[in-house]
């Protein structure tokens, strides 16, 4: 078998992307609270208008806007208080010409007046009359009806994942129970005879388990489900049963290591008899994350991932997450990046993507891009950075004081 025919992100984004997204996701009702953070399987369109009445955003009155022109301190205008809109009540008073009625923030407009005068610019004089010592304009200090959303219309598309704002938007509308997709379902499974449990004593040339919890917390992070399938170890029939197992029960399939060159790494065998389509790249030009590995077997996704937990997460940051949460990688809510000036020249190889890991510091300018060091194999160098940062595929490098952007975590 042909190993490492190596893409370009973008081209494997490209590979990705025309599966994505996976059918056979189940649609489900959810009240408006268990509903946040998911996906709308459909549209959600206005039955009322938003708000469903002309009102007052201030305490004042409510006046022909006409009648106060010309007023001042010095001279003001009198009107004639012709009654009340109390909150929460209809109407049940018309402003004439020379006339107010007394409104609150949130009180229905009542009909004739087109504009509200702040009650910080009126006194209220004997004999039932208010004194205006500004004038305002028409349409000041009120909302009409439907400004805010107009019935008929499509408030929220399909696919959409609602956000708290959302759930205010569709309260507004009466809107209680919305239909939305049940959440990706990944499965995570770890592989290599070197590697054992968090809970267990390493012995001589093993290591504990990081990239089933590193990756099921960014899992989590996108609004998805994380199952862990152990560890398995390098044994073909072994690692088979496992990943046919994920399959079943997931969408998606993350495998960590076992997908670089070796004698003993299964995975891409294993991948290679799933069915089809198959194996759509196996190597991509990223630093670090190069002997990634993807499939996809009927309707489901399988990808395997550096076993070094560096490696594991960018790979992730920059290929999965995009899909998990936004469905896309144009997606514009997630180009979650600052700017800031890069602190030390770091250098790559032209023909290869570069992910730096760095930290932000305050800088005279702005924020300062600090490169951090160590291997992918270590994972504190994560814990410190708060970002990445890209070297293009053209370059051989960038030198300390580039403004750069930094995709943060």
């Amino acid at each position: 078998m042909e190993l490492f025919r190596v893409v370009t992100l973008a081209e494997a984004r490209r590979l990705l992307t025309r599966y994505w997204p996976l059918p056979g996701r189940q649609e489900v009702i959810l009240p408006l609270l268990a509903a946040l953070g998911r996906e709308l399987a459909r549209p959600v369109t206005a039955k009322d208008d938003v708000p469903g009445f002309t009102r007052a955003t201030m305490d004042g009155y409510a006046v022909r806007a006409a009648d106060t022109f010309g007023a001042r301190e010095t001279q003001p205008v009198i009107l004639r208080l012709a009654g009340e809109v109390p909150m929460g009540q209809p109407a049940a008073v018309t402003v004439g010409p020379g006339e107010a009625v007394a409104v609150a923030t949130g009180s229905m407009m009542p009909p004739g007046a087109d504009a509200v005068v702040m009650v910080e610019s009126t006194e209220v004089l004997a004999e039932g009359r208010v004194a205006v010592f500004k004038p305002v304009a028409p349409g000041q200090d009120l909302v009409r009806q439907g400004a805010d959303v107009r019935a008929g219309t499509t408030v929220l598309p399909a696919g959409h994942t609602l956000r708290p704002q959302d759930l205010g938007v569709l309260a507004s509308l009466g809107v209680t129970r919305v239909t939305v997709y049940e959440p990706w379902r990944v499965g995570i499974l770890a592989t290599g005879n070197e590697i054992i449990p968090p809970e267990a004593n390493p012995g001589p040339g093993q290591v504990r388990d990081i990239n089933s919890y590193t990756l099921a917390g960014l899992v989590r992070k996108c609004g998805a489900e994380a199952t862990l399938y152990g560890i398995a170890p390098d044994d073909l029939e072994d690692l088979t049963a496992r990943i046919q197992k994920a399959l079943v029960e997931n969408h998606l399939v993350l495998l960590s290591g076992g997908s670089s060159v070796g004698t003993r790494d299964l995975t891409v065998q294993v991948l290679a008899g799933l069915g089809q389509p198959g194996i759509l790249f196996h190597g991509v030009a990223l630093r670090p994350g190069k002997p990634t590995v993807a499939a996809v077997a009927g309707d489901k996704m399988i990808l395997g991932l550096p076993g070094h937990p560096v490696s594991a997460m960018v790979v992730f940051s920059i290929l999965i997450e995009p899909l998990l949460r936004y469905g896309s990688y144009d997606h514009l809510a997630g180009r979650r990046t600052v700017e800031a000036i890069l602190s030390r020249t770091v250098t790559s190889i032209p023909g290869r993507e570069d992910y730096i890991r760095v930290r932000l510091e305050a800088g005279p300018g702005g924020f300062l891009a600090v490169p951090v060091p160590g291997g992918s194999s270590m994972i504190s160098s994560m814990v410190q950075a708060d970002g990445l940062v890209a070297i293009p595929l053209e370059e051989e490098g960038l030198e300390a004081g580039t403004r750069v952007e930094v995709k943060l975590f």
